[in-house]
């Protein structure tokens, strides 16, 4: 029986792993992959006290972290949630876990383009990662689909690597910040194809080509070795359908606690509804969550020497 466990292994499911160890409480972190949605990144430059960082160095910092305070970390996938009496049982592909109360910190997950080529070409040139498989395309021609500050970052990043970039928007201005834009703007080997979106991947065993559909209704091809597509980040909470509420884009709705509707079970970082997707906010609610999940059992337990007592917690607890 643990007394947490926190389902996710990103920044908000490390930094809550961290508070609730030096609370020693027992604890376990389950995520698909360790670092989250840090791995989607090349460089990280707005993490307080650090100018400049690489993502995979700032995941192995987080793990290390983590695991000082001797808190293990399972690289495995929660298929269920199911409440009991008093505790929670956790059930992944590979086995079954007790827990007094549960963190869910899983994230956003990449929305898709839902169209012809790209399933069937997913893992043989279609990513969702260009941090992670950027490399892959050095001296190939690559498209980028998306106008927010994550296609042009990956626009930008393969501009480097690649030998041409096509950067695809369905309209003619990005939503991205102006200097990243100016940035694209100034690489001479990305090409803007704006006001247009991409109708189907093709190939044979591999992306060979892309089908451009221009809102007007024209068609075009144009010959790429890989499609990174960056059109946002949606949340899958299916997970805790029956247990959280949820907004209209299906991100948990917690309160200051970090609470959901259940009790013992919390949630934090970009799956909740916090308007801002940052490193920094997600940590923070990842502490709060942490702090609160150990009130939750201190006040259950009755042992309220060592923490300072909130009324509301208490009364609900």
């Amino acid at each position: 029986m643990f007394d947490t466990i926190i389902i996710g292994a990103g920044p908000a499911g490390m930094t809550a792993g961290i508070y609730a160890a030096r609370r020693e409480m027992k604890t376990l972190i389950i995520g698909k992959e360790v670092g989250g949605q840090v791995v989607w990144a090349s460089e990280i430059e707005n993490y307080p006290g650090v100018k400049k960082i690489q993502s995979f160095e700032l995941i192995q910092n987080f793990k290390e972290h983590v695991e000082s305070f001797g808190v293990e970390i399972k690289t495995d996938e929660v298929k269920e949630i199911v409440k009991k009496d008093d505790f929670f049982e956790i059930i992944t592909n590979n086995t079954k876990y007790e827990t007094k109360t549960v963190i869910v910190a899983i994230g956003l997950s990449p929305r898709r383009l839902a169209i012809k080529g790209e399933e069937e070409f997913a893992g043989k040139g279609v990513t969702y990662c260009a941090n992670c498989d950027g490399p892959f395309y050095r001296d190939k021609e690559v498209a980028v689909v998306g106008g927010g500050n994550s296609a042009l970052d990956a626009a930008e990043m393969l501009s480097k690597i690649a030998k041409k970039v096509y950067l695809i928007h369905r309209r003619d201005e990005f939503k991205a910040f102006e200097a990243l834009v100016s940035e694209v703007k100034a690489r001479e080997n990305i090409e803007l194809v704006l006001n247009a979106n991409i109708s189907e991947i093709k190939g044979n065993t591999k992306v060979e080509k892309i089908e451009v559909t221009n809102n007007d209704g024209t068609k075009k091809e144009i010959n790429v070795d890989g499609v990174f597509i960056e059109i946002g980040r949606i949340a899958r909470t299916d997970l805790v359908k029956e247990l959280a509420e949820r907004n209209e884009r299906d991100e948990i709705l917690v309160d200051e606690k970090c609470r959901t509707k259940t009790k013992g079970l919390f949630a934090a970082g970009d799956v909740t509804q916090i308007p801002f997707k940052q490193i920094s906010s997600a940590n923070g609610q990842a502490t709060i969550a942490a702090l609160a999940a150990y009130q939750y059992l201190q006040l259950k337990a009755g042992n309220s020497a060592d923490i300072i007592l909130d009324r509301s917690i208490k009364k609900n607890a």
